[in-house]
């Protein structure tokens, strides 16, 4: 079944991942010469890759090589077409570089097949060929085939790209000395798709672009004819009219290789498994520096997970982590006040970030010394609380402390107490995940990182905690985890728990927009949510014995937050989190993908008072 989308939802997904021409802006033209190559990888595939030459190189004057290899096309094509900037930001490019850019396998102009997310292959022999190899294989011609390099290479990418540039670490290669993942996939158990497995429902116009295979050369995207129309300006009302997530699926998406690869595999088998980058990155031997945004809603999970690893398996890299008051690769482009939603932050951050941050990693390890540091803090986290930048010699930071904060009678105590609270989940009556119905009909999910969430407060299926007024700021940073011991009256349920920070009735923000009501803003700063089916094993789900008290112990997300003097904080807890993520039936199904509105169960749940969330609080 052929259907369109809004040229406007493409749009604004194309321009957050490719450039084309600008006729205003010469700088390129004026100062770099573009050559196209087919580049053979070793099993013989050809990658299709534009190389800009900065005009002034010569035998004494030699430029090291910046890459982005991607899945999103590296137009325009053709060698008299120009993009009108080049690099990750503005600095960078002036201060020129070769950069390089490449379509990766099975994509718009290279040769192959492309696979999402390709496993990584440890043991290779010279037959086997991953997303390392290629990476490997196109440093080692570039070298051999650009004159007047200086030797060193370096690459970066965000988002998709950024998993190209995080699993490119792997080449290792003598001449690769800098990387910079920025907003990269880890592991599409919890980025992305699905959230400890849960499916992202949110994400569901975007399939077109990630399952729709090619069979020629394409300069243009050749999946627009399967994109969802945009029928309402309501757009919760495309949703209802869908129906479950079976019903999409066979609605739109049976031939959709990617949709049907997620459908079929529930569990964290070894499709899953084989995606999963984390277990590779060992022996990092370059530096590396991973970016990310604290209100990313599509890859919050990948930098995170990724520093830490490389930090525990390659002590010896110098290993480098940024974090700012971003969504998905806002770092790249300047607003001047920097917003996120209605929330406001700061002025002209992602330029601080572009020129002393960024600027400075690529121009020392890729122009000056390898040897030396360059200088960067550890770890660089923008405080999303007290609205400034702050520097750790470690992350998580080691002064900072465990806390349970508990669930009791409607308040976050420090104390464990008895008895319950409860709810009653109707799966057909979910609880919405935004009260903005325009933003339902979003490529993907954006705002909600930080929306005001008093449109939940109240509601019956929605369980809320929250502390007395603080009387001094205490400021979270690092993991949280959800420690709950639940009940239901069914067999599986999902658990959405937020935190949320709650300004004073009489706050006045610095900067403002029109129509929001900031005093008692209940502010989103956190959230995660767990199926019950995965509390003992991601590999295999397991019901739950109705009626019967159960730990479902689960991570949120990493924060870095102050909550001010004069606010509190609030945990929220509900069962559907609709449209955002697919509804669980709450009844245990082998495979609840597949549930039908006639599977649909209600349930009353229990959250016993001796549940609590531990956060990490800096003394």
């Amino acid at each position: 079944m052929k259907i369109h989308i809004s040229i406007l939802f493409i749009f604004f997904f194309i321009l957050g991942h490719s450039q084309t021409p600008d006729q205003k802006d010469t700088f390129v033209k004026d100062n770099f010469t573009k050559k196209e190559f087919y580049i053979p990888m070793r099993d013989g595939v050809k990658l299709f890759t534009a190389i800009y030459v900065p005009k002034d190189i010569s035998n004494k004057n030699k430029y090291p090589f910046l890459m982005q290899r991607t899945c999103y096309s590296i137009a325009p094509y053709g060698e008299n077409e120009y993009r009108s900037k080049l690099g990750p930001n503005q600095y960078l490019m002036k201060d020129k570089y070769i950069f390089v850019f490449q379509d990766v396998r099975g994509r718009y102009m290279s040769e192959g097949t492309f696979t999402n997310m390709t496993p990584q292959v440890d043991r290779k022999t010279k037959k086997d060929v991953d997303e390392s190899t290629d990476t490997y294989d196109t440093i080692e011609w570039l070298l051999k085939n650009v004159n007047d390099n200086n030797g060193k290479a370096g690459q970066y990418g965000t988002s998709y790209p950024g998993f190209y540039t995080a699993v490119g670490i792997l080449a290792q290669h003598p001449a690769l000395v800098a990387s910079s993942p920025q907003a990269p996939i880890s592991d599409f158990w919890n980025d992305d798709f699905l959230h400890n497995g849960r499916f992202m429902l949110g994400y569901f116009r975007t399939f077109p672009v990630f399952g729709i295979q090619k069979t020629k050369p394409e300069n243009k995207a050749w999946y627009m004819d399967t994109f969802v129309k945009q029928t309402s300006e309501d757009g919760l009302k495309f949703y209802r009219d869908m129906g479950t997530l079976k019903d999409g699926y066979e609605k739109y998406y049976k031939n959709n290789f990617f949709m049907t690869e997620i459908m079929n595999h529930p569990n964290y088998d070894e499709f899953w498994q084989k995606r999963n980058l984390l277990p590779h990155l060992k022996n990092v031997n370059h530096a590396v520096m991973t970016v990310g945004g604290w209100f990313d809603a599509e890859d919050l999970s990948g930098p995170l997970t990724i520093y830490k690893t490389i930090e525990k398996t390659s002590p010896k890299a110098k290993n480098t982590i940024v974090m700012g008051p971003f969504s998905h690769g806002a770092w790249a482009q300047e607003q001047g006040k920097h917003f996120h939603n209605q929330i406001y932050f700061g002025d002209s951050i992602a330029t601080y970030y572009q020129k002393n941050i960024e600027t400075k990693f690529f121009n020392h390890y890729l122009k000056g010394n390898i040897r030396e540091d360059a200088g960067l803090p550890e770890a660089l986290m923008y405080d999303t609380g007290s609205k400034e930048w702050r520097e750790f010699a470690s992350y998580p930071p080691k002064n900072a402390q465990k806390i349970n904060f508990y669930l009791a009678d409607v308040t976050l105590k420090n104390a464990s107490g008895q008895g319950f609270s409860e709810y009653y989940s109707d799966p057909n009556n979910p609880v919405l995940s935004s009260d903005n119905l325009k933003d339902f009909n979003g490529f993907t999910p954006k705002n909600y990182m930080s929306e005001d969430q008093r449109f939940a407060v109240g509601r019956p299926d929605v369980l809320t905690f929250t502390t007395d007024v603080l009387t001094e700021d205490m400021s979270f940073a690092g993991e949280i985890m959800a420690k709950l011991n639940i009940a239901s009256s069914s067999t599986d349920a999902d658990f959405a728990v937020k935190l949320i920070d709650v300004y004073p009735e009489d706050f006045k923000p610095k900067e403002k927009k029109d129509g929001v009501i900031y005093p008692n803003y209940h502010q989103m700063v956190r959230s995660e949510i767990m199926p019950a089916r995965f509390r003992n094993s991601r590999e295999k789900g397991e019901a739950l014995v109705p009626n019967q008290k159960t730990a479902v112990n689960f991570r949120l997300q990493d924060v870095m937050h102050t909550f001010k003097k004069g606010h509190r904080i609030q945990i929220q807890i509900s069962s559907t989190w609709w449209p955002l993520f697919a509804i669980n039936p709450q009844k245990f199904m082998e495979n609840p993908n597949f549930a039908t509105k006639a599977d649909y169960t209600k349930a009353f749940i229990k959250v016993y008072n001796d549940s609590s969330i531990e956060a990490e609080v800096l003394k």
